[in-house]
């Protein structure tokens, strides 16, 4: 009489105690005796078939954690104009032309970098408001949007702040370009 492997349905010698082939442990002649059904059940392996949403399932967590470590690992913009404004700030003071300094470089939050220019040898009370408005805007609003050093910006949607002082550090004016007047 043999023992037969539930496992592999292989037969085995009466006193083996595991099966010859898969090594599966084999049941006793007591277990044999007790239980003979158990030697007509045949136990299969469960066979391991494609699975259409464990693979869909594998593909979306993939997509997931890849823009999600792309998001964490990016720098984001504000970041970027910090580094941008530090940068920038190692060249100031920075003579413009014979009637404006620019001073410094701040980056704010909300996606803002603001330009901090002093109006050279001239008091705020000789300021025309109007006038300034009239000649430097237009040409601040032309700049953002053909510059290309100013693609970063334009790209990322930045709002950028012209604040000009008079020559004691009065505030004058400031000149918002937003990107709804750049797109």
């Amino acid at each position: 009489m043999k023992k037969k492997c539930s496992n592999c349905q292989t037969e085995n010698d009466l006193n083996s105690k595991y099966c010859s082939i898969c090594g599966f442990k084999l049941p006793t002649s007591d277990d044999i005796n007790l239980k003979p059904e158990v030697e007509d059940l045949k136990v299969k392996k469960p066979t391991k078939k494609f699975d259409l949403k464990t693979f869909l399932g594998f593909i979306v967590g993939f997509i997931i954690m890849f823009f999600v470590t792309q998001s964490l690992f990016k720098p984001s913009i504000d970041k970027q104009l910090v580094e941008f404004a530090n940068e920038f700030n190692k060249t100031c003071p920075m003579n413009i032309d014979e009637y404006t300094t620019l001073k410094n470089v701040v980056a704010l939050p909300d996606k803002t970098i603001q330009y901090n220019y002093v109006l050279v040898g001239i008091a705020k009370a000789d300021v025309k408001i109007d006038t300034v408005k009239k000649y430097i805007f237009p040409g601040i609003l032309q700049n953002v949007k053909t510059n290309p050093d100013m693609k970063l910006f334009r790209d990322n949607k930045v709002t950028l702040n012209y604040s000009y002082s008079d020559k004691n550090g009065e505030y004058v004016t400031k000149y918002i370009v937003k990107p709804e007047m750049y797109e």
